[in-house]
Parts: structure tokens; sequence; C-alpha cells
């Protein structure tokens, strides 16, 4: 980041901090000339503070000072539902929009979940909100049959809690890669951030106790909503063995 951008961050930064939360802030042009910068170097500066949960741009009805996130923090060691860490902390989340669709799988699908290719799968899709805002996008594709049709139209919360409670089949461990990506124009939509925008996203495959896969995931987070650790032993360094012969 260079000095100029950092700079305008800063001051950027100054101004919101003294807005209340609920209210709007000055208009574009007006901001831009207080600042003394471009409209394009003022909306770059602004989409970090979008990206991080500081304010929200409303299309037609201007820019708005949000109140501080909380943060879901949490280590990588355990895997749990994002229900299931927002209730540890106090934090009130909510379903979005759902979709869930019987459809034939991918050939990187039918691969992950070690299937034939051109199986049938169930696609789950849904959004989880605080304060109304999306913050997290998740997606499990799981084989057809693993869940069912009642299952399916009852279906809230996450799967993995779904299988949980369920008990059947049992469940053993989580393999999961850990990316950065840039949002498309489906997921900048959904999290009414700007294309182009960095998200994290997390590819994991869940398997049972004899080592299937049951579901192969995709999970997107906003940044500035979550916080992740991961809790690494030392490792021992050996020194050779000393030569004592003579």
């Amino acid at each position: 980041m260079g000095d100029a951008t950092q700079g305008l961050q800063e001051r950027l930064a100054m101004i919101i901090a003294s807005t209340p939360p609920g209210d709007r802030l000055p208009s574009e042009p007006e901001l831009a000339r207080k600042l003394g910068v471009s409209r394009a170097s003022l909306r770059e500066a602004m989409r970090f503070f979008e990206t991080q949960g500081v304010i929200h741009r409303r299309p037609r009805a201007g820019t708005y000072v949000m109140q501080p996130p909380a943060v879901i923090e949490t280590g990588l060691e355990v895997l749990e539902s994002i229900d299931t860490l927002a209730s540890r902390i106090g934090l009130s989340v909510s379903m979005g929009d759902v979709s869930i669709q019987k459809r034939v799988s991918s050939p990187e699908e039918a691969s992950a979940l070690g299937i034939q290719e051109g199986t049938k799968v169930i696609d789950i899709r849904r959004s989880i909100l605080t304060q109304k805002k999306a913050v997290a996008y998740l997606i499990d594709i799981v084989p057809e049959g693993v869940i069912s049709d009642e299952e399916m139209r009852g279906f809230q919360g996450s799967v993995l809690d779904l299988l949980l409670r369920r008990g059947s089949p049992p469940l053993q461990s989580s393999r999961c890669e850990i990316n950065v990506v840039q949002a498309n124009r489906e997921l900048a939509k959904i999290f009414g951030i700007q294309r182009g925008d960095g998200l994290l996203m997390f590819k994991a495959w869940l398997y049972t106790v004899s080592g299937q896969v049951i579901d192969y995931s995709f999970s997107y987070f906003l940044p500035g909503y979550f916080r992740f650790h991961v809790v690494r032993r030392v490792g021992q360094v050996f020194s050779p063995t000393p030569n004592l012969s003579t």
C-alpha cells in the first residue's frame, strides 16, 4: 500500500469514526473535495472499509456508517458450523436466501466425492446474515440420498449440524484448503461489495469414519467479520549425534 493510499484511508477513517452509526456520510463528490482526491481514489479507499463491515453503500441512497461488527474468532483445529460459533459469542445470525436442487455432478465434484461422473448430487447454497448483511456464503455438494427429501424441505442451519444431529453416517475429519479469492459478479451481489474485492474461501472435504467424502463444500467469508487462527506445536530440532570415536 502506498503512502498516499494509506494517508487517504487514515483521513477517511477519522471521518467515519466521527460519524455516529446509522448516519449517512457526505456524498462522494463532497467527500472527494474535502479530502482533496479524485472520486476514483475515494471509491478505492471506501471499498476497504466496506469489506470490513464499517460502512455500507446503498444504491441511490448513499453510504452509511455501520455498528462495529462482532467478529467471529475461532481456531481451525475443530470443525464447527457458523451457527455454533456465533451462538458461543452471542452473535445473532440468520439464514438468508436458500437454494437446494438436485442436479448432475460435474467432473470435479464427482472426483471429490468419489462417485461416478454424471451421478446426481444435492447442491445446497445459502447466505448467512448478521444485521441484515451477508457475511458468509456457503455451498455444500453431497451425493444424492445423503439428505432425504423431508430433511431438504425443512432445512435450516448447516449441513454439518444436520449430519451431527442425525449421527449417521458417523463423521471423522475434514480437510480444508484456504485461499483468498476475488469476488465475481454473483458473489459481489450477494455480499453487497464490488467485483474484485477479496474474500476468504475455504474448500473442504468432509470424511466419514469409513473414509468416504460425504460433503464437498465451498465457504466464502467477508473479511472483517471472521478471524481464524491455528494453534501449532513447536517442532523439535534434533542436533546431530556427536562423533565420539577417536
